[in-house]
């Protein structure tokens, strides 16, 4: 997480007028009973809400790991990671629970078994030298579909990154 600043909770007007056009994460840590958290995404803005709550904006087409984890007296309650590319105002998106307006969301699984097998990818991405953020957004959407068909899903190569940046560039 990069680009961080630490804002107080009365915040000013010209920082609520940009942050009207930023993805906001909601996020909360009470050990052992609820960790949401990110795992991987640039930061463009945080606000410390008090020790345990803070929230996080991320700029349009920024791609971000959302990690969902809760349990009770009995165990855990949901196991969820999502991994969201931040709209632009106005784009049409898919809600999601503490993330507004909401994003394109690439992968989502639920299940602690599935959402450590996705954290695995992450940790193969870094070992290659990718930032998970730059990853081909069509990478993620296969991994998911993949893994909600009980397949296997490709690794993701330099030579596929190399691929997916060559792409990028003649875009229009």
């Amino acid at each position: 997480m990069t680009d961080t600043t630490a804002l107080d909770s009365t915040g000013s007007a010209g920082d609520a007028l940009q942050n009207g056009s930023l993805t906001r994460v909601e996020l909360t840590w009470i050990a052992k009973k609820i960790e949401f958290w990110i795992r991987f995404g640039s930061v463009d803005r945080e606000q410390i809400l008090d020790r345990r709550r803070r929230v996080l904006w991320f700029r349009p087409g920024a791609i971000f790991a959302f990690v969902r984890w809760a349990s009770n007296d009995f165990g855990t309650i949901i196991s969820r990671l999502d991994i969201v590319h931040a709209v632009t105002p106005g784009q049409a998106c898919q809600t999601l629970p503490f993330v507004r307006p909401g994003g394109d969301i690439l992968l989502t699984m639920q299940g602690w078994p599935s959402v450590e097998q996705v954290l695995q990818m992450i940790d193969a991405v870094e070992r290659l030298g990718i930032d998970p953020e730059t990853v081909s957004p069509d990478h993620w959407r296969h991994v998911h579909h993949r893994m909600t068909a009980g397949q296997e899903p490709r690794a993701y190569t330099l030579d596929l990154h190399c691929a997916y940046l060559l792409r990028k560039r003649v875009r229009p």
